[in-house]
């Protein structure tokens, strides 16, 4: 692209959901639907882990923590996006697209390595039993969520340093329906070739790596659980079926955009909706309906609160 014969680009449009007016409000009302419901389900597992003292464990330390990261991933894209259904010109400017991209990655990288995590949780408590308590301590915990931070921050500056200064002139045409790096790269004036083996080498290759480090970990938990009792192998697949489910949710999108960020697929705009939007709400479903301790500290704290109400 020829710098010199374009503009100085100050705005990007995102044409992700272009199409007929009635399309676009009917996607706005189910997206509207999926992010509050997102919002209230989080925010729900995240007060019943926090008010109940029973689930004062390790394994519900991560699932609220997990459930605020899940929030915040989703409020970073989703209401740009539902407001745009709404909009003419759908538009975002430089500074709010590199704001988009860097929390996207952020809040990104920090779940992949809280699902690790959660991972070893689960092998420590399947099969360390006895050591579970003295191993998951109340500082490891928190030294393994800010560590999850910490990555996350680390993944997204690192990429966000090098296409913070990239020039933009011309095309600004994004075709998607929020910004991330693969396509605002390749909307840059300059040859970017090393930088988009960068993309690949960092997130794709972070996504692919903690994937199958998290498949090698139910592996060997259930490896274990089958060597020391047969009977025992249903009862711990039955808990790591929801781990299970959620890490495919998230990582198998993001595995195939960012494996091959640079070539187009029509299935992409589906994908980045999957792990952005629908991920976000199917997790505390997943969790909450397969878990009845947590079902039944809600319907305990919903009736204090009721009969609080009540009697006030």
């Amino acid at each position: 692209m020829d710098h010199k014969n374009g503009s100085v680009v100050t705005e990007f449009i995102l044409s992700g959901f272009s199409g007929q007016w009635e399309l676009q409000i009917l996607f706005f009302v189910i997206f509207s639907l999926i992010y509050g419901a997102t919002v209230v389900g989080n925010t729900l597992v995240i007060l019943t882990v926090t008010l109940s003292s029973t689930l004062h464990s390790p394994m519900y330390f991560l699932l609220g923590n997990l459930s605020f990261l899940d929030m915040c991933l989703s409020t970073a894209t989703t209401p740009k996006m539902i407001t745009d259904l709404l909009t003419e010109h759908k538009t975002i400017s430089v500074c709010g697209c590199m704001a988009q991209t860097f929390f996207m990655h952020f809040f990104g990288g920090a779940e992949m390595t809280l699902l690790i995590v959660m991972a070893f949780d689960r092998y420590t408590a399947i099969c360390k039993p006895l050591h579970y308590r003295t191993i998951m301590s109340q500082r490891l915990l928190s030294g393994f969520v800010i560590l999850s931070w910490t990555i996350g921050f680390i993944h997204t500056m690192s990429q966000m340093v090098l296409i913070v200064n990239l020039p933009f002139c011309g095309y600004n045409v994004v075709d998607s329906i929020f910004c991330d790096l693969p396509l605002v790269i390749r909307l840059a004036c300059v040859e970017a070739h090393t930088l988009e083996l960068f993309v690949i080498a960092d997130s794709g290759l972070l996504s692919f790596v903690s994937f199958i480090v998290l498949l090698i970990s139910y592996t060997v938990i259930l490896v274990t659980v089958q060597q020391r009792s047969s009977a025992g192998i249903s009862k711990a697949l039955s808990t790591l079926s929801a781990h299970i489910i959620v890490v495919t949710l998230f990582f198998g999108p993001c595995i195939f955009i960012y494996v091959w960020p640079f070539s187009s697929f029509a299935s992409d705009k589906t994908l980045a909706i999957f792990y952005t939007v629908i991920t976000p709400l199917l997790n505390p479903i997943i969790y909450t309906l397969r878990n009845q301790k947590m079902q039944g500290v809600m319907r305990k704290l919903l009736f204090q609160h009721i009969r609080g109400t009540w009697i006030t």
